[in-house]
């Protein structure tokens, strides 16, 4: 049996272990703030090619991780990146983001979708996690990530980034049943996806449910939540060991309905106190998160009291530390290095900084 201090101490966590301190990584930790990724990026300015060209989405996977050692890696894609594999094609235009053009708005188009089969469509998502897993050792875990059905659904029917989603919620209060058609092809599509992404070497996956913290409480539970539910619960039948967090954006309001999914750890935003949110959730579950991205606009006091503060708040057991959304471009890199440096002495700071 392996010793566990061998076991990557993102993973730990992950599992309910008490730790000292707890690990630590950022959402978008790879990307746009980093001169490193901007020089690749002049290199290839196509998204596609970014994270679907093995050796590009390997070394920007790893430019962050040999820049501030971060206790998790995570491949660089993006949560849109199955919707070929079932017959729905994508681009993401910079400055803009991900367009589907047509977007899919009638039962034929829903029709005409197929099962996912991620060794013909995405034989490059294995090749990136077995390198990845190769190069980060023990040393951090690795981490896989897919988009939940809601959430997937919204960029496909809206064609593109939305502020009021009136196209979706139309379609879900106007002809339901072919919204819940096309979420249960979603929600089996990412189930298989996900558990590609185990078997290639994703030690822990998260999903990222963005958009639903768009929707009220009871749109939520019929909408959204089922389907995570059924993501989680095909991904549980193969993969019961392997983590699963939950992430959604604005979700002060469906703390506890995200407890419900099934997952192991809620990804909180900054909108909510973490000690808050770990009584609402419940200290079953495990959480991650959840400092405001501006702060590293600050003083390294700031980050350092936010850092602190946080750590108390969430406890020595199931807590995963990160930001409450990704890293916001312009941030400055010396300030991403000292917030790891920072997270990562906090056993020692918290003893001196009563």
């Amino acid at each position: 049996m392996t010793d566990s201090t061998q076991t990557p101490y993102l993973l730990r966590a992950a599992r309910g272990e008490v730790l000292d301190r707890p690990p630590v990584w950022m959402m978008r930790q790879a990307g746009r703030y980093m001169k490193a990724y901007r020089d690749l990026r002049e290199q290839y300015p196509s998204f596609r090619d970014r994270s679907e060209k093995t050796d590009i989405a390997v070394e920007i996977s790893l430019q962050p991780f040999r820049a501030f050692a971060p206790d998790g890696v995570i491949l660089f894609s993006d949560i849109l990146t199955p919707l070929p594999g079932i017959g729905i094609d994508f681009d993401i235009v910079e400055s803009k983001g991900p367009i589907i053009d047509p977007p899919i708005r009638t039962q034929s188009q829903i029709d005409q979708l197929h099962p996912i089969e991620p060794e013909a469509s995405l034989p490059f998502i294995r090749e990136i996690l077995q390198t990845l897993r190769r190069e980060v050792a023990n040393k951090a875990a690795v981490l896989g990530f897919v988009g939940a059905p809601w959430t997937l659904a919204a960029y496909a029917i809206e064609g593109k980034s939305s502020k009021d989603y009136t196209i979706i919620k139309s379609m879900a209060f106007s002809e339901p049943a072919m919204l819940h058609q096309f979420l249960g092809k979603l929600a089996s599509a990412i189930a298989t996806y996900a558990c590609y992404q185990i078997d290639s070497g994703a030690q822990v996956v998260q999903m990222f449910d963005s958009w639903a913290g768009q929707l009220s409480p009871q749109d939520f539970e019929t909408f959204a939540l089922p389907y995570q539910q059924q993501v989680v619960k095909q991904v549980k039948a193969k993969h019961p060991d392997t983590p699963l967090i939950l992430y959604i954006n604005g979700s002060a309001g469906i703390l506890e309905r995200m407890g419900k999914s099934g997952v192991d750890l809620i990804s909180v935003d900054w909108t909510v106190d973490m000690a808050e949110a770990r009584n609402r959730i419940g200290h079953h579950l495990g959480v991650q998160g959840n400092i405001d991205p501006c702060v590293l606009f600050g003083s390294k006091e700031t980050i350092r009291d936010r850092i602190l503060e946080t750590i108390r708040k969430a406890g020595n057991q199931g807590h995963i530390l990160n930001l409450g959304h990704g890293v916001l471009q312009k941030t400055p890199e010396e300030n991403v290095a000292y917030f790891f440096e920072t997270a990562k002495q906090a056993d020692q700071l918290l003893a001196t900084h009563v």
